[in-house]
């Protein structure tokens, strides 16, 4: 049986420039390492990512969530076996004690319990989604699928964009070295594509890499998308995706989308209509976080 000998976090810069903890945790010959992510658009109920507020780094320092882990979690968590996920989580989130993960910070807990999976998955000699799928009884059907983000707006961007991220998912691969490769490759075609169109100012990329030309509507997005896709002829392997990170532009009664002023039930028709124009396949944070007639009329 695997047994957690070592825990160790640091802080370390993610894709941003911004800090970020990182957490490495040891199992005899196994290491394993994960690091928290953090979003330019978050929700009023997500849980809490501690930061440490002064000077460094512009108020964005995370070295309490860092002595939370080294000083608090990790002796914990030694000697804890880290197959046992559900155990692992329960004992960070008791000893937090907080709704909203404020007392050790959210990042610390999730860094923590990424680096255990990725840790257990190594001493079974699995994949990590198989261990993952093992731990929440559910069968895997196919191999996980990357939502790649090409073109980017909202938030993310200095566009007209509302719809903050438009996606490409290689939905038909038989690897994930091949779906990888569909998306790099459309990525490319669709960089010489908007170049050609816009200039080359317009090829500068947006807050997480994906592009950010002077659009003013989504659909202009996913018309040059699509044109990439079909150039090299993978319709039936990459479809579309987005992330509408609604809550961004809802003044609390309509949205603010493409000019318009929408109510929720208008935004699911204007949805409808991009679903029934263009392949896509997943739409994330389609409404306000507190619109649930909205999520509930769409689905």
């Amino acid at each position: 049986m695997c047994k957690i000998d070592f825990v160790r976090a640091r802080q370390i810069l993610d894709s941003r420039g911004n800090p970020t903890i990182e957490v490495e945790m040891k199992s005899g010959g196994f290491t394993a390492v994960a690091c928290a992510p953090s979003g330019a658009s978050t929700g009023s109920n997500e849980a809490l990512e501690l930061r440490d507020g002064g000077d460094e780094y512009l108020g964005k320092s995370v070295k309490k969530a860092v002595d939370n882990v080294n000083k608090l979690i990790a002796p914990k968590l030694i000697g804890m076996n880290p197959e046992e996920q559900r155990e692992i989580d329960r004992t960070m989130i008791e000893l937090d004690g907080t709704e909203n993960k404020s007392k050790l910070g959210a990042n610390a807990i999730v860094a923590c319990s990424m680096a255990c999976s990725k840790l257990a998955s190594l001493c079974k000699s699995k994949e990590l989604y198989e261990h993952l799928a093992e731990v929440f009884n559910f069968n895997p059907r196919k191999l996980p699928v990357p939502a790649m983000n090409v073109i980017n707006g909202g938030k993310h961007a200095g566009n007209d964009l509302d719809i903050q991220e438009h996606m490409i998912m290689p939905t038909n691969a038989e690897s994930f070295s091949e779906a990888l490769r569909y998306g790099v490759e459309v990525y490319h075609i669709l960089k010489k594509k908007i170049q050609s169109k816009y200039g080359k100012s317009s090829i500068n990329v947006g807050d997480e890499g994906g592009y950010a030309p002077p659009l003013k509507e989504t659909r202009e997005a996913f018309e040059l998308i699509t044109e990439a896709i079909e150039e090299l002829g993978y319709q039936d392997n990459v479809k579309l995706a987005f992330d509408s990170a609604a809550s961004e532009f809802f003044d609390g009664e309509f949205y603010h989308i493409g000019g318009r002023k929408l109510s929720s039930g208008e935004l699911v028709d204007f949805y409808g209509e991009l679903i029934d124009a263009y392949d896509i396949v997943s739409a994330e944070d389609p409404f306000a976080e507190d619109d649930w007639d909205g999520f509930v009329e769409f689905t």
